[in-house]
């Protein structure tokens, strides 16, 4: 009896020696786990830090496409604008090399017209009555030497012929007064012209005593008698708005 008594006490003490190994087994393994699952928990919130950043570097990759497709499709549209620009740049370019083709065309006619002009216009100015006879031969050279400028531009050119053209129309038909020289019997004296268009030109002796008419058909002066020198002082009195016009004596005889 004795000994089933040690046998039974041995048997405890094996048991809670188990027990005992057993306890500290589990906790042993229960750490290990916490460890475990303490390093999982760890790495799983480095890899969702490494998720979220790829996604952030996603959205940016994403945002910067978007950027270059926007930008792309801004250059095509501004390529487009800027094609169309040149086609219609290139369109005025030939159409102003056909106009300088066609203005060359033109001034090959334009030029000796303008020449014959001005040949017109002098000849003009030596068979009308010696109205400023100098100064309107000198505008016709001035003309020919604007012809040779080559700083001239050729519709300035063509608009001083014109002009002329336009001075010589007015003396045909203003009332004008000036003075300058008539040469009488061999002398030069100084006289007070006046001039009613081409109609009939006059002249008077500065003292008023001696009075001259142009006879276009003898294409000379003839002497007026002393009962027009009145007349005549009126006429270029009014010429030069210092009297009333009134076509009083005036000899539109003389300019038959």
């Amino acid at each position: 009896m004795f000994n089933n008594k040690i046998r039974k006490s041995l048997v405890a003490t094996a048991l809670a020696g188990t027990f005992a190994l057993s306890a500290n087994a589990l906790a042993t393994d229960l750490k290990a786990l916490h460890q475990e699952g303490s390093q999982i928990q760890r790495a799983a919130v480095q890899s969702q830090e490494k998720i979220n950043n790829i996604y952030d570097q996603s959205q940016e990759l994403l945002g910067e496409y978007r950027q270059v497709v926007d930008q792309t499709e801004n250059l095509k549209v501004y390529n487009d604008f800027l094609a169309t620009l040149v086609a219609d740049q290139q369109r005025q370019i030939n159409s102003i090399q056909r106009q300088i083709d066609g203005l060359e065309n033109t001034n090959k006619g334009t030029v000796p017209l303008m020449f014959r002009m001005i040949d017109a216009l002098e000849q003009f100015v030596k068979a009308d009555i010696p109205l400023r006879t100098e100064r309107r031969i000198q505008r016709a050279e001035n003309l020919r030497e604007i012809m040779a400028r080559s700083d001239v531009q050729r519709s300035e050119q063509f608009r001083q012929i014109l002009e002329a053209y336009s001075i010589e129309m007015g003396y045909g038909s203003e009332l004008a007064a000036f003075q300058g020289t008539l040469t009488i019997g061999g002398s030069e004296m100084t006289v007070d012209y006046v001039h009613l268009g081409r109609l009939v030109l006059m002249a008077q002796s500065l003292d008023g005593s001696s009075g001259w008419v142009w006879n276009k058909t003898t294409q000379s002066w003839d002497e007026l008698p002393d009962s027009y020198m009145n007349s005549v002082t009126n006429f270029i009195k009014m010429a030069r708005r210092e009297a009333q016009l009134e076509m009083d004596r005036v000899p539109l005889f003389a300019a038959e």
